[in-house]
């Protein structure tokens, strides 16, 4: 009994000392392999970023691409529109006509077939609106002392353009015409258009080009 209040402070040492060893040995070991991480998560939010910059980027494109086409389209149209010269251009603007006239229907008659044509089809159309040459197809204006006066003077009258193509078939063609003139009250009109058809017939071996009455 007189030998144990000697050893109590030694066993209290002993045990701090076995205390303090086990404290610095849990405090060295590693985490388990299993345990989360708390920083995990908001690395997981990293890639989600990217694919929304994808996806904007894929619908920018097609946008893109159909705002410069509608443009190129656009400006097409309005190159076609502007080929043709505006009203009352004059003698200067009958060339682009012409030209539109020819773009819009190939050629597909031949050489001296679109001449005798052209000439009768213009002919006829001077005939028709001024009265000059009627007396050359009876068939068509009747007696020119009993016909319709002339609508359109001659001073101002002027065919602006004229092309001659098949109608259908090698035997039947049709002259387009392009003109300007101004009617007997005084109003002058351009890029009026009248259309002139033809059938061909044969007499005696020979073919010629007649002009079909207007309905």
């Amino acid at each position: 009994m007189t030998t144990s209040p000697a050893r109590s402070p030694r066993l209290l040492l002993i045990v701090t000392v076995v205390l303090v060893v086990a404290g610095m040995i849990l405090l060295t070991v590693p985490h388990a392999p299993g345990a989360p991480a708390v920083s995990a998560p908001p690395r997981a939010t990293a890639p989600t970023a990217r694919p929304t910059a994808t996806t904007t980027g894929s619908r920018t494109a097609p946008a893109t691409a159909l705002a410069q086409a509608t443009a190129s389209t656009a400006s097409t149209h309005s190159a076609s529109t502007s080929a043709l010269p505006p009203h009352g251009e004059g003698v200067a603007g009958d060339a682009a006509i012409q030209k539109s006239l020819e773009d819009a229907w190939p050629a597909d008659l031949a050489a001296d077939d679109e001449h005798k044509l052209l000439a009768a089809g213009r002919g006829l159309l001077r005939a028709d609106a001024t009265g000059v040459g009627r007396a050359k197809w009876p068939a068509l204006f009747g007696d020119p002392d009993q016909a319709i006066a002339p609508a359109f003077a001659t001073a101002r009258f002027r065919i602006q353009a004229a092309v001659a193509r098949r109608d259908g078939s090698p035997d039947k063609a049709v002259v387009h015409l392009v003109w300007a003139g101004a009617d007997r009250g005084g109003t002058y009109t351009d890029r009026r258009i009248t259309d002139w058809y033809f059938a061909r017939t044969s007499t005696k071996g020979a073919s010629t080009w007649t002009p079909q009455p207007r309905i």
